[in-house]
């Protein structure tokens, strides 16, 4: 799985916290735990019930807040959307 170390049932506790949120990219929890994005999965796969996890995989397919490249340009975009200035001159995406 990739762990630096092994954990206690309170950083198993945080690092599910973490994968779940959406506002937590997996580069954070890589940094944090040394966790890979396939490393999470396998690890929610063995510390959660079959229906959570399958809930958990179907919530963070495609969601652009847990990566912080896909969630840097998706900000853009919609400062650019946002922004009335950008929008006369005529800027789209």
């Amino acid at each position: 799985m990739g762990l630096k170390l092994s954990l206690t049932e309170a950083e198993r506790s945080r690092l599910i916290e973490m994968a779940w949120e959406d506002r937590t990219p997996f580069e954070m929890i890589r940094l944090q735990y040394g966790l890979t994005e396939g490393s999470v999965i396998d690890f929610m796969r063995n510390n959660m019930k079959k229906s959570s996890f399958r809930m958990w995989r179907k919530r963070m397919n495609g969601r652009l807040t847990k990566h912080l490249a896909l969630n840097s340009a998706s900000v853009r975009a919609s400062q650019l959307n946002s922004d009335p200035s950008a929008n006369k001159k005529g800027v789209s995406i």
